[in-house]
């Protein structure tokens, strides 16, 4: 299951409820969508019955719930998607789960750690990879340093630029 969204609170007495989505998939809003919410040990599907834009977030009714009290268990809950609904990314794209972990190494070979997390500071991700030793290096996810992404070996080949591992 992989996180879409997270219901904030309660939006007037029809039972939406707003939600700050964290995906840049506005189409798993959509009318007719399911999302899944954890209700201990399970997952709920709830179908998307309404959806609009509010400010910085989403107004969402769900099908059958269409009274404030019917939604005031939501607040706070994190809203989830399946891996099969994921989309298919085009090529040289990545999502988040598929880079963090991964081992980067420079085209000499050096190995410099494992990407740690990944900012998003404007036109272009940075990933910060950490290693052992407790050095931590930011790297820009731009074509004249990442040469090659191997998922299935989970590595990163960086071409490493004049200041890049400056600590």
């Amino acid at each position: 299951m992989y996180v879409i969204g997270k219901v904030i609170n309660t939006h007037g007495v029809k039972g939406e409820v707003k939600v700050l989505q964290s995906t840049d998939f506005d189409q798993r809003f959509a009318v007719g969508e399911k999302v899944y919410i954890k209700q201990g040990d399970t997952y709920d599907a709830f179908v998307i019955a309404h959806a609009r834009p509010h400010k910085n977030a989403l107004l969402i009714q769900f099908e059958g719930l269409n009274e404030i009290d019917d939604v005031l268990f939501l607040k706070n809950e994190t809203l989830y998607i399946t891996e099969e609904q994921q989309e298919s990314l085009p090529e040289g794209e990545y999502y988040y789960r598929e880079i963090i972990g991964c081992q980067m190494k420079t085209t000499e070979g050096q190995v410099l750690g494992i990407v740690d997390s990944i900012l998003s500071p404007g036109a272009n991700d940075v990933w910060v990879v950490k290693n052992d030793a407790g050095d931590e290096y930011y790297i820009p996810y731009i074509d004249d340093v990442v040469k090659a992404v191997d998922l299935d070996a989970k590595e990163i080949t960086i071409e490493v630029m004049e200041g890049l591992l400056d600590i």
